[in-house]
Order: structure tokens, then sequence, then C-alpha cells
């Protein structure tokens, strides 16, 4: 089986090889991204192996059709950067890893909690400098706040089982209710009663039609006053105009983010000898009450084996012609 890994860095290499061990497939990596440029590359591949910020719309599918390309294995949960209704109608089979490893991302989702709150990110820099002044690290305990998760998930009820360990009210959002929720403490809210009471919101659902810019100016204006935002999702279930708004009046007190709307020309490179052009981005940045990170959530070692052991899998599942557990309809 001939597999063309896109935007493939050293650590998918590195992994993916170890595990095709027990598969013996032929694969090779590329750096560079999936898209209308790139597609006829895949001439000759049985199959593609995609990232989060690859592109495989509509006319990146045709291209692929046309290369012989029968499968698209994404490495990742969400597959909102697949037209699958083309898909279906080319014939080209979607297999992603729906579970790799929720507790890589809850972590994640608690360490930008902290640093922001406790500044921990400043004080590690002042303490280099010989700076030992505690003047603008003032943080506050998370015992007894209430955090608000929109998205309850596999990684929004491992999110909520740590914040419930810290001592804080737990309120879950979701177009779904689950008994195993509920029997965590977690209280099921309305979204407007989620902003309403929440000293922190943070959002752990799939990029959809429904939830594209879920928090757009409005629903920033149902929160209280002060509130922190955090995303560890998708990047386009944030509006960052409305977001910087809200950041210069105050309304939102702290942002963490590891993941951004426009993130496909920033994220996974090397971008520090270059000027970056999006200003909205640079915007973000100047904020000091501001924390980004380039979409290293998932990236755990345990997270990395169970994407490249699920992935190969899936691709094993399609050569033999069987169910395909993971297939994206």
């Amino acid at each position: 089986m001939k597999t063309l890994f896109f935007s493939a860095k050293p650590y998918d290499r590195d992994f993916f090889t170890r595990q095709n061990q027990n598969h013996n497939f032929q694969l090779e990596f590329i750096d560079e991204p999936l898209n209308h440029h790139t597609a006829v590359l895949a001439q000759g591949y049985d199959a593609v192996c995609i990232f989060v910020n690859d592109s495989a719309d509509a006319e990146v599918l045709d291209i692929l059709a046309q290369q012989g390309v029968k499968l698209i294995a994404l490495r990742s949960a969400g597959y909102n950067h697949v037209d699958l209704s083309k898909a279906k109608e080319l014939g080209i089979k979607v297999v992603r890893v729906p579970a790799y490893s929720p507790y890589s991302v809850a972590e994640h989702t608690i360490a930008l909690i902290l640093t922001i709150n406790r500044k921990t990110h400043r004080a590690y820099n002042r303490v280099r400098e010989g700076n030992f002044a505690l003047n603008g690290l003032m943080g506050f305990d998370l015992k007894g706040k209430t955090v608000g998760l929109i998205g309850l998930g596999k990684i929004g009820i491992a999110t909520a089982k740590i914040l419930l360990g810290f001592g804080c009210r737990v309120l879950g959002f979701d177009v779904e209710k689950s008994e195993e929720v509920e029997k965590l403490g977690v209280e099921y809210a309305g979204l407007d009663e989620l902003y309403a009471q929440s000293d922190i919101v943070s959002l752990h659902c799939p990029l959809t039609p429904q939830t594209h810019h879920i928090i757009h100016t409005d629903s920033i204006g149902k929160m209280k006053k002060g509130v922190m935002l955090i995303n560890t999702s998708r990047g386009a279930l944030v509006d960052t105009q409305a977001v910087i708004q809200a950041l210069k009046s105050g309304q939102i007190k702290y942002l963490g983010i590891d993941v951004y709307e426009e993130e496909a020309d920033l994220f996974f490179e090397d971008l520090s000898d270059k000027v970056i052009q999006d200003d909205v981005f640079m915007r973000l940045l100047s904020f000091n009450n501001v924390l980004i990170t380039g979409h290293q959530a998932f990236f755990t070692e345990d997270a990395m084996l169970e994407i490249s052991k699920v992935t190969l899998s899936n691709i094993s599942s399609f050569i033999k012609g069987g169910e395909l557990e993971n297939e994206v309809h």
C-alpha cells in the first residue's frame, strides 16, 4: 500500500516508521501541505495521509482522484478540512483517529489555565533577569471557581475530571446528555446560563457549520466581565476580531489558545527569521494577558503512538476490504 504523508514533520516520520514495522507498507513523507498546488504529487499513490491544516476540498479531491488515490487517512480526530460529500461522490474513503489521547489535550487546557492565571511564563523570564518583584503576577485560586465546558466528548470529560479535582464547579453544555458526565458531578447548563455563571469558559467541541464562531460578540457579551476564555479545540470556533475587542474593553481578562482560525499559514513552521504578515495574529500577541501555543495540545508521546498505530490500522483495514471502523461518512 503506497501512502504519501503530507505536512510530515520529523516526529511523524519517526513514529510512523517505527509503527510500520508491524505492517511493511510503503510510506513516503513530504513536508509540503496538501492543497490544490501539491495534490498532483500523489500520482501513483493508493492513499494520502493528512493533518489538520491540509486542505481536502472539492478541487483537491478531484485532483487526488485523477492521481488514483482511493483513501484519505486523517492522522487527527477532526475532519472539517475534508469535503465529505465530494469524497463520497468520487469513491474516496476517509478514515480518522477518533480518540488518540483525550488526556493530552485536557492536560494542555489546564496548563494554559494555570499559566495564564499564575503568570508563570512571565515569572520565569523575570527571575532569569534577576527580577524577583511580584507586581503584576497576582492570580486567583481555582478552587471554588465555576468553569463552563462547551463540548463534553472524551476531551471535555477528561478536562472536567481534572477541574473537579481542583475543587471547581463545572458546568457543561453538549447537544447530548450523558449519565457518565452527571455522575462525575458536572452540571448541564444551557449556553446562556453557562456564559453568565462561568469564571472560565473552555471550548471542547468540533468545528461544524453550527459551531463556527460560536464565540462572537453577542456570546461574549453574555459572559461575566473579566472572564477567562480557553480554546484547545478548533480556531474557527472563535471570532478573533470580536475577542480582540473584548480584550480591549476588559470583558475578557485572560485568553489562552492553542488554535487560531488562520493558523494554516503559521503553525507547525519556524517563522522566527520572517516577518509575520497576519496583522490580526500579531495584534493578539501584543496583549500581555494572552497566551498562545502553536497547536501543541495533542503533542505527547502517548498521543503520537496512538495516532500512528490507529492510522496504520485504518490503512490495513482498507486493504483487507472489511468494515472501516473509523470511517467518516
